[in-house]
């Protein structure tokens, strides 16, 4: 791999590593005290920039409270590997929705919508977003201006 080139799957470790620890509610120095590193390490973690080694993973795993797997949940296939058809089931939600979820934003909205106990909220506050969305791209869209009409009294 040429130098300077983000591996995919260091990438999406990272992220998980990043998701997991924003839904603990820990910052990278409390990783990074716990790991005996510098906050700045942990960042190249979490952008894939560094390449998690194995102990490393492992202890990651004991901190952030999660098994080895939970990093590498919905990672991109290896060029040359075909997963098995549990795979592709197991990893048919896109990236883009793990990559929301993993930031603050992401997660705070997540978390908010999961404490929404009843199932008639649940479908006010999908249908409120999908309205909000809509109007907002509604607003922000070009219009013509309207035609300006002068008053009979005011003209000279």
């Amino acid at each position: 791999m040429a130098k300077g080139v983000l591996n995919l799957i260091d990438k999406h470790v990272g992220s998980r590593v990043r998701m997991r620890r924003l839904m603990l509610d820990l910052s990278q120095t409390d990783i990074a005290d716990a790991l005996g590193l510098t906050f700045q390490q942990v960042q190249k973690y979490e952008k894939g920039f560094n390449r998690i080694s194995a102990s490393r993973l492992q202890h990651l795993s004991q901190i952030l409270q999660v098994s080895v797997p939970f990093f590498f949940e919905g990672a991109p296939a290896v060029y040359g590997i075909w997963p098995s058809a549990g795979q592709m089931a197991e990893a048919s939600s896109p990236s883009y929705v793990a990559d929301f979820i993993a930031t603050s934003d992401g997660l705070s909205l997540v978390k908010a919508f999961m404490s929404i106990e009843t199932q008639n909220c649940v479908a006010l506050s999908c249908g409120l977003s999908k309205r909000s969305c809509q109007r907002r791209f509604e607003v922000s869209a070009p219009t013509r201006a309207a035609p300006q009409f002068a008053l009979a009294g005011s003209m000279r």
